[in-house]
């Protein structure tokens, strides 16, 4: 809802002021400038990225516009890996090969659907119980192989975001190319009739007002969102690892749900006791 408002004022404030100065906003519907500026755009995107990049830049600018309940994503993240490692504790690493080996066919992963969105997230879970019931590790070498492992993954989710940045910066410049070549065929009509030419000028000039709007107020924002999610969906990563490090370092399982929780986003964060109703509610219903 914020980010609809903010959408409204850019557009109410921006082109409602033109208007108000006497402006007439048809002037502002140029589809060759349009083509020229965003085709530039996508195809600079396309020729500095890799495909999965621009996959999930995808994904990441529809996450923005589609918010999930991170608070139910937190509820059952706390409660899954609760009962993992409650299991664990009862029974042992290897009563979780038929959950980790299969998370999409696990009745318990499919109890927690709202994880399984998250397929990142649901790979590194099952990948570090993986590692852990390998072979004895320590909860020191387990949170710097875990450290290690999520400088990685930050890097990759944030490269969507860098590369948005890179178009936006790009767009004034587009938007002059655009504007440039409106000059070009205005002096091609030079003897024209003065008022033509006059229009054919202004039609020239909002491409370089779009390469300013499409940078400033589209883009760049954007961008900014998409990173500010992808540090909102680490913070699961980093409950994960906590959680894992605890547990490791021989505290029982509520104990280190209870470090996962520490690091949940202030806005969704639970109390202990909400936690600790959650996690015993899902186990023992």
């Amino acid at each position: 809802m914020q980010k609809i408002i903010g959408v409204l004022i850019i557009v109410l404030c921006v082109f409602g002021g033109f208007v108000l100065a006497g402006g007439y906003l048809g002037t502002m519907w140029q589809p060759a400038e349009l083509m020229i500026i965003l085709g530039a755009g996508a195809g600079a995107l396309a020729i500095g990225n890799p495909h999965h990049v621009i996959v999930e830049m995808w994904h990441q600018a529809r996450g923005v516009v589609a918010k999930r309940d991170e608070r139910k994503l937190y509820r059952e993240l706390l409660s899954l890996m609760y009962h993992l490692l409650e299991q664990v504790r009862q029974n042992g690493m290897r009563v979780l090969d038929e959950h980790i080996e299969e998370p999409h066919q696990s009745s318990l992963f499919l109890s927690y659907p709202e994880v399984l969105e998250y397929p990142k997230l649901v790979t590194f879970i099952t990948d570090n119980f993986r590692l852990m019931a390998m072979g004895k590790i320590s909860a020191h070498e387990l949170e710097s192989m875990l450290e290690l492992e999520l400088e990685a993954i930050e890097a990759d989710l944030m490269e969507p975001s860098h590369s948005m940045h890179r178009i936006a910066e790009a767009m004034p410049g587009f938007g002059i190319l655009a504007a440039v070549m409106g000059i070009v065929i205005t002096m091609t009509n030079i003897d024209g009739d003065m008022a033509q030419i006059g229009i054919s000028v202004a039609h020239a000039l909002v491409g370089t007002f779009l390469g300013i709007f499409f940078c400033y107020c589209v883009f760049d924002p954007l961008s900014s969102a998409m990173a500010n999610q992808v540090k909102r969906e680490l913070s699961a990563f980093e409950c994960v690892k906590a959680m894992m490090v605890s547990y490791t370092a021989g505290k029982p399982a509520l104990v280190a749900a209870d470090s996962g929780r520490k690091l949940i986003l202030l806005d969704v964060k639970p109390t202990f006791a909400e936690m600790e109703g959650w996690v015993t509610q899902q186990v023992f219903q």
